[in-house]
């Protein structure tokens, strides 16, 4: 399970491995981790091995027998969707999301689905409804939020490779926490479909141990499907051939300053350092820039757009369960969000949209000068469970308190921009210690070869938490 994908994949075409032997691999991973870490909440392994023993030698689909998790916040047909909440119920969808289509589409073998909080909306894992999912680094701490199911079973070695997705650092974060690959790709670059329309702040993707994976898999998930209103424009190249080739001098623009009021770890701070000097030492063009960040301002108009989505999660909810939203359904934190939701104006949600647009022509005229801005993919180490609680007697705190955790992640999704999350360090406290590089409007070409030239020179898909072993 800690082979490349393509290489499992290699292995089924050839008949040297069956697609059964590699899902029962990871269903035994599963079975021996996920009482300790929770990464999954629901297993499939009888339609699994079914799928997998439809699989034969030969199969071109390019990666036929290889097992996949999805997140529980997209529809997968004859598995429950709950986003982690109990207002869901025992709902199953019949039908596949987009993204899951595609991703069957490939011949990946879905094995289950994985841990997040309640509705997405913390950068921890611990809904109430199933439990935290811990760190494999660190089981006292957080995987990170909200793919942090997805997450903590790729690098523990439950699956080679995780859907996840992105509405405020919900990728970037876990992948930091738990020394992965992951990105948040261009607006409108995969598709939200069929339930969802024109996403403002949330994307789709993977979590991988590798750059390369990760172009690969957006190669498969980009693209217009039928009825999208808005799509990204397709690249010049394909994304895997992007990764493989060097990305030529590039200027670098490196900030170590949050979006918000935000306390900084050492260890973050000296991540972004160094990873300056080793774009240097690769011929980039480096200087410390003033990012245009507005600070309070900017935070709170977001929170109006990001509480507004998790309000209509929230209505999803209630349509398909046929249940009211109380506060015995959901956590207080969502509970509050619901409230306050359906207390706003008319015109809230369409004025701070708009403002967070005008916001985005102001930050997106750096890369007039620049081509990647680096910061810290995190302002602090992975936080020790139970540290930031949506069951807490104040949630708006603890929401305000996950801020400070993650305080460089959304202002991406508010841009729309690509921006990825590289596992290059470990900390004093031997965790995963990431950077964040992010790219020009619809660029994830050149961060992917950026990135890929990177870990070129700094490899990390071999390292290995405790917990599985060297």
């Amino acid at each position: 399970m800690f082979k490349p994908a393509t290489e499992l994949a290699a292995l089924v075409r050839s008949g040297e491995v069956a697609s059964r032997e590699l899902v029962q691999a990871s269903l035994d991973s599963i079975g021996g981790l996920n009482g300790e870490l929770n990464a999954f909440v629901h297993v499939d392994a009888d339609g699994a091995i079914a799928t997998a023993d439809a699989i034969e030698p030969g199969d071109e689909r390019p990666f036929a027998g290889v097992p996949i998790a999805i997140k529980d916040g997209a529809a997968v047909a004859g598995l429950p969707l709950t986003l982690g909440s109990r207002l869901f119920g025992d709902f199953v969808p019949q039908h596949d999301a987009y993204v899951v289509r595609r991703i069957r589409e490939a011949g990946f073998v879905i094995v289950g689905k994985t841990n997040m909080p309640e509705f997405g909306i913390l950068p921890v894992t611990e809904p109430r409804r199933f439990g935290p999912t811990s760190n494999p680094w660190d089981p006292r701490r957080t995987p990170g939020g909200s793919s942090g199911g997805a997450a903590a079973a790729v690098a523990a070695g439950m699956v080679p490779i995780a859907h996840g997705s992105d509405g405020g650092g919900s990728i970037r974060i876990p992948a930091a926490c738990c020394g992965l690959v992951g990105i948040k790709n261009a607006r409108g670059r995969v598709s939200r479909g069929p339930e969802v329309g024109d996403d403002f702040l949330v994307q789709d993707g993977v979590l991988t141990r590798t750059v390369a994976e990760t172009a690969e898999l957006l190669d498969l998930l980009a693209g217009y499907e039928l009825g999208d209103g808005n799509w990204a424009p397709a690249p010049a190249e394909p994304f895997a051939s992007a990764a493989a080739r060097e990305p030529g001098r590039l200027r670098v623009g490196v900030t170590t300053r949050p979006p918000i009021d935000a306390p900084l770890h050492r260890d973050a701070e000296q991540a972004v350092r160094d990873a300056a000097e080793l774009l240097a030492e690769l011929g980039h063009e480096v200087e410390e820039v003033e990012a245009p960040w507005t600070g309070e301002d900017v935070e709170h108009v977001f929170t109006t757009v990001f509480c507004t989505g998790i309000a209509i999660a929230v209505f999803f909810g209630r349509q398909v369960s046929g249940r009211q939203p109380s506060e015995e359904l959901v956590e207080p934190l969502s509970w509050e969000i619901w409230r306050g939701v359906n207390e706003y104006g008319g015109l809230d949600y369409a004025l701070a949209k708009l403002r967070l647009e005008g916001y985005t022509r102001e930050l997106v005229a750096m890369w007039r000068h620049h081509d990647v801005l680096l910061t810290p993919a995190l302002a602090e180490r992975p936080v020790p469970i139970g540290e930031i609680d949506a069951c807490s007697d104040e949630p708006w705190e603890d929401f305000r308190r996950s801020g400070r955790f993650t305080p460089f992640t959304a202002i991406f999704n508010v841009t729309g921009q690509p921006a990825i999350s590289l596992p290059l360090f470990h900390g004093e406290d031997g965790l995963p210690l990431a950077v964040q590089l992010a790219g020009p409007p619809a660029g994830e070409d050149m961060l992917l070869s950026l990135a890929a030239q990177i870990e070129a020179a700094r490899p990390w898909a071999d390292r290995r938490p405790e917990l599985v072993g060297a």
